[in-house]
């Protein structure tokens, strides 16, 4: 089937092409460009009026949304519930953030997933699993129950990968502890983003770690230990590493936006990737919620502990992308970058994923000028709103 998408403002890996269109042949995007006389015959012809059409938005950390809290419950039931609530908020493709108490679910949560990461649901696709933690430093745990955290143990590490028969993208661990290093690199050997997070490890042990094998930093400045000007700790390793990717939760509430800038200026854009660490208040009223074995309440766009300890977020990453636009002062292709591009090449999808180009998937969203989601596309498939 054949879908002709006009009178578009599209967002291309360089520039915004004012009035665009871009061509769907068969799930894949066959044309992305300028408006042009187009002889194809085509099976319908959608008119976008004047919204902006951008790659599909890719979260790869998320811990779930709209009362959906990822692990628990109906877990295929839940997936199909939140891959159509998610499409709305412009995300085509996320990896499930997952964690558990011990060893024993935690294999049966990465088991039972597995056939339905095999056959995904309409809306948006779930692309694997991030397994965050269980071995973080409890001086860094943020949100975490300590008794959900131990010491790594590489047989217990290759026992998931095992399991997962290549679904898990992005295992977080902390560098400090013991086996950790060891697990990175079985990680990296098997095709799984080792990503340095909740550690409380010296500027030395972290930047070793980023020029080894971790690869990625989880939440940026967040769960980590800070800068000092005598000891630049984790967030100095990851402003002066060359080559690692970082997250930002870009709610402007886990981080101020001249830090988020700060993160961006360092890394440039093409090492920045944004993520909404949401949790299961996403999209719900302020009251009280669970999240990695801990009470959470979520009041006035801020979910926490009793402690006021931060909890995960209630963004969705729409409101993410306005925000690097509005308030870090990013361009609409830089932030566009952010939210789409870099996490789809974090976990090895960029060769389909993550911007207009002929031969990616046509997974796009469209949103007005207030960057409020319109309309979304999954491989083809038109899965939120009407035209």
């Amino acid at each position: 089937m054949n879908t002709l998408l006009t009178h578009c403002q599209l967002v291309l890996p360089d520039r915004v092409e004012s009035d665009g269109m871009v061509l769907v042949r068969d799930g894949k995007i066959a044309y992305a460009g300028p408006k042009k006389d187009w002889d194809e015959i085509v099976d319908q012809q959608l008119d976008l009026d004047g919204l902006t059409l951008a790659p599909g938005f890719v979260d790869i950390h998320v811990h779930g949304g709209n009362g959906i809290t990822f692990g628990e419950g109906d877990l295929a039931a839940n997936t199909r519930a939140y891959s159509a609530w998610v499409a709305g908020k412009g995300v085509t493709g996320y990896l499930m953030s997952v964690a558990s108490a011990d060893k024993a679910s935690l294999l049966d949560i990465i088991g039972a997933y597995v056939p339905i990461l095999e056959n995904p649901p309409a809306g948006a696709e779930p692309l694997g699993l991030h397994l965050e933690g269980p071995y973080l430093n409890p001086k860094r745990k943020g949100a975490f129950n300590p008794a959900w955290l131990r010491e790594p143990s590489t047989a217990e590490a290759h026992e998931w990968i095992t399991a997962a028969q290549g679904w898990i993208k992005q295992v977080t661990l902390a560098t400090e502890l013991s086996n950790a290093g060891e697990i990175a690199r079985e990680c990296r050997e098997n095709g799984v983003v080792p990503a340095l997070g909740h550690t409380d490890a010296t500027y030395e042990i972290a930047r070793a770690a980023l020029q080894a094998d971790f690869t990625h930093v989880t939440h940026t400045f967040n769960a980590q230990r800070g800068f000092d000007h005598r000891e630049p700790g984790v967030v100095g390793a990851v402003l002066t590493s060359e080559s690692a990717t970082a997250e930002i939760i870009a709610d402007m509430k886990h981080v101020h936006p001249a830090a988020v800038k700060l993160l961006w200026k360092c890394l440039g854009t093409e090492r920045l990737v944004g993520v909404t660490d949401a949790m299961s208040a996403a999209g719900l009223a302020d009251g009280e919620y669970a999240l990695v074995g801990n009470p959470v309440w979520v009041k006035d766009g801020k979910a926490t502990l009793a402690d006021g300890t931060l909890a995960g977020s209630i963004a969705t990453m729409d409101q993410c992308l306005a925000n690097l636009v509005n308030k870090v002062g990013m361009s609409l292709p830089e932030a566009v970058r952010v939210v789409a591009t870099n996490p789809a090449r974090v976990i090895g999808l960029r060769a389909r994923l993550g911007t207009l180009e002929a031969g990616k998937d046509a997974s796009l969203t469209a949103f007005d000028g207030q960057f409020t989601v319109r309309w979304t596309m999954v491989r083809g498939e038109v899965c939120f709103g009407t035209l």
